[in-house]
């Protein structure tokens, strides 16, 4: 690949409209004594083929404070459980929402779409330029299930408490499961200085994934040699599909980045996260696994990078989780000065404790989580944001970033004379 540099963050691959539901014990209780739901038929594995099995999946989830990602019968089974919740309408998608982070502290991106309706045009940022594969306006909405630490919630037979917060998604989509990429999608990426790839994991045809790859690495072909290529997983549907996208992209992929859900998933054991032995095993178990240059795992306490380029992102894992922080507890209402207050915040000790085991026993680097404390988390979408703090430490958007905010003092000096 040959080229210079350019200036674009460039995001993908797929956004899409969220519904997300307040929480409330009381409803959730309701439907599950209706459906005469029972303790021990709770599974995160249960086939969403209906509402009476959406709710099995939410409760078995909340019982062990886990997050995921899960694959509904039909986006009817979306909308019917929604409708008894207040429900907010956002966007998602981790491209989309590390743009959002980007957007508030002045970075502009390219939005690489699959779908794409009225509700996307209006929510979307202004400083988004949109690169679409999208041929008529569709809507399915995606359920987001954000629920807090220690919630309860009455079966029928027992009562089941939120050890820890977290979030859940359900969704039907047909086009980000389709995942065609845009034939402008090379041109936008001849002048990106970073490409975020992520979306893959909602696809379930293998034959049509390697389709895709096959469209998305000649479209990379136009990519600046120096550009940084973020891959984060998501979380696969199929989780066996993960790996045909790594043995096309791997060599490409400069940071390939997860959470604690899923670096659980790949090992298919619990990991405790504030054990630094038994971190310091998994990361380096999960590194063999996936042999990229700068493997990321973030989580609720500390982001790690293993990997023989590791120790070239500490910057960036700094942006990204205080980035993450600020989400959490102020939600998308946020900006750069309270990304500096977020810093000036402690940090988690236990979090401290395995950054540092894992630095002295792996070609690693880390940075331990905030300490936040705060009524009201924000849970969705905080991975999604981590990638977008991960980015604005890229170059050419720091250096937008500042001017961003260089601007808005001088703003600020001029309309206190």
């Amino acid at each position: 690949m040959t080229g210079v540099m350019g200036e674009d963050l460039v995001l993908g691959l797929g956004g899409t409209v969220d519904y997300e539901i307040r929480w409330d014990a009381e409803v959730l209780s309701g439907l599950a004594r209706g459906y005469g739901i029972h303790r021990d038929e709770l599974a995160t594995t249960t086939p969403v083929i209906d509402e009476r099995a959406l709710v099995v999946t939410i409760l078995a989830f909340l019982v062990t404070g886990g997050g995921g990602e899960r694959f509904v019968l039909s986006s009817e089974i979306v909308e019917a459980f929604a409708a008894h919740f207040d429900t907010r309408i956002t966007l998602g998608g981790t491209g989309v929402r590390a743009g959002i982070a980007l957007d508030r502290i002045g970075v502009p991106t390219v939005q690489h779409l699959v779908s794409i309706d009225d509700t996307v045009r209006r929510l979307l940022p202004r400083s988004m330029r949109v690169v679409s594969s999208a041929t008529r306006d569709t809507l399915d909405p995606h359920l987001i299930v954000q629920y807090p630490q220690g919630t309860t919630v009455r079966l029928a037979d027992a009562e089941v408490t939120a050890p820890s917060s977290n979030r859940i998604i359900f969704a039907n989509d047909a086009p980000n499961r389709e995942m065609a990429i845009s034939a402008d999608l090379g041109a936008a990426l001849a002048q990106a200085s970073a490409f975020l790839v992520s979306g893959f994991n909602t696809m379930q045809d293998a034959e049509l994934l390697e389709r895709r790859l096959d469209d998305l690495v000649a479209a990379m072909s136009r990519l600046p040699a120096d550009a940084l290529v973020y891959y984060e997983d998501a979380g696969f549907y199929r989780r066996e599909l993960s790996s045909s996208v790594r043995q096309r992209l791997l060599d490409r992929i400069d940071v390939y980045g997860m959470n604690e859900d899923e670096l659980q998933e790949y090992l298919d054991r619990p990991v405790d996260l504030l054990d630094p032995d038994d971190v310091v095993s998994a990361l380096a178990e999960v590194q063999r696994l996936i042999p990229a240059r700068a493997l990321v795992v973030h989580t609720t306490y500390w982001a790690i990078a293993v990997g023989p380029d590791a120790t070239r992102h500490r910057a960036a894992l700094q942006s990204a989780v205080r980035t993450a922080a600020t989400r959490y507890r102020l939600g998308d209402a946020c900006g750069p000065a309270d990304l500096e207050d977020t810093a000036r915040l402690p940090r988690h000790p236990g979090g401290s404790d395995v950054v540092a085991a894992a630095e002295a026993a792996l070609s690693a680097v880390g940075v331990p989580a905030h300490v936040v404390t705060t009524t009201d988390p924000t849970t969705i979408g905080l991975g999604d944001t981590f990638v977008g703090g991960f980015l604005a430490a890229v170059p050419a958007a720091a250096r937008v970033a500042t001017a961003a905010a260089l601007e808005r003092a001088l703003d600020a000096a001029c309309a206190g004379r």
